[in-house]
């Protein structure tokens, strides 16, 4: 019987995946516990099966081509849909008091460890994730921390905190194109968010709030933050830093303001509350606006 869709080995596509989110074989392989040889045996079948190359091979990690990120953004939304389906077959209504739906880097930079402070306090509250980078009105949960404007909905909803956007990039990096003011980050080389699905300022919608030209260096693209934020401390390039979200790279010295110069974010990373939201939700939701 022919089969209902046209895959390569999924084995692979899970090695590309990881590979590709992590920008790294070795970083991919010591996620899925493998070798990364392993990883990039898989790899170089995935090529052949697609008559195309995928990553551009760099000393110190791997690149997408843009075939390759055609193909990520494929897989990943494909991987999410799954892992939602999975979440939610997993959590149910009598284990989990809270479900909060976010982004990858909300939740690991922001939320995660906001969750953790809350359990001191609260130890009998459970409170699950749903943490997924593409849009999906239609999954259930009692909270969402959205980027935008909140008066766009008609629920509830508590500003949780609003940023400025600055250039960052590792010492490394600054020492290296001798960044010191915004024009010699015009030609420096800038990680790009590649997303449709998210309205988070760029480069050129920088430069130009400064009163700059569009900028004219090498450009890495990606469609994850997350991504774009492991490139910049691989000194990839400068990434845009909204300063409240990746406070704590900065903190650490991961990644630091490149130039004095910065901008107000547009919109405001706010606290959605949703109409199947119970006693417990409605807490957790108010510790968070209150505190944060």
């Amino acid at each position: 019987m022919p089969r209902p869709y046209d895959l390569s080995s999924i084995n692979a596509l899970i090695c590309f995946e990881a590979a590709a989110r992590h920008a790294s074989f070795k970083r991919a392989a010591h996620e899925l516990n493998v070798t990364p040889a392993a990883i990039s045996h898989q790899i170089k079948a995935l090529e052949s099966d697609l008559r195309c190359n995928l990553f551009l091979r760099r000393s110190r990690g791997v690149e997408l081509t843009e075939k390759g990120a055609f193909l990520f953004v494929a897989v990943k939304r494909g991987l999410e849909t799954i892992s939602e389906a999975v979440v939610h077959m997993r959590d149910r209504s009598d284990t989990v008091d809270v479900t909060i739906r976010t982004t990858t880097a909300v939740s690991s930079l922001w939320l995660t460890p906001k969750i953790s402070a809350f359990w001191k306090n609260h130890p009998t509250v459970t409170v699950s994730q749903i943490v997924s980078d593409v849009p999906a009105t239609a999954i259930s949960c009692d909270l969402s921390i959205q980027y935008g404007d909140a008066q766009e909905h008609l629920e509830e909803c508590f500003k949780l905190f609003q940023d400025r956007i600055v250039a960052l990039g590792t010492p490394r990096f600054a020492a290296e194109y001798g960044i010191g003011t915004v024009e010699d980050l015009l030609m420096a080389p800038l990680i790009h968010m590649n997303n449709e699905e998210t309205s988070w300022t760029n480069w050129p919608e920088w430069f130009q709030a400064l009163g700059y030209p569009t900028p004219k260096g090498r450009r890495f693209s990606v469609n994850n933050y997350m991504i774009a934020l492991q490139a910049a401390q691989d000194d990839v390039g400068a990434v845009l830093g909204w300063d409240g979200l990746v406070k704590n790279l900065m903190q650490d010295g991961r990644l630091i303001v490149l130039v004095s110069q910065s901008i107000p974010s547009p919109s405001a990373f706010y606290l959605k509350i949703h109409t199947r939201a119970g006693a417990k939700a409605r807490l957790f939701a108010n510790w968070l606006a209150k505190r944060f």
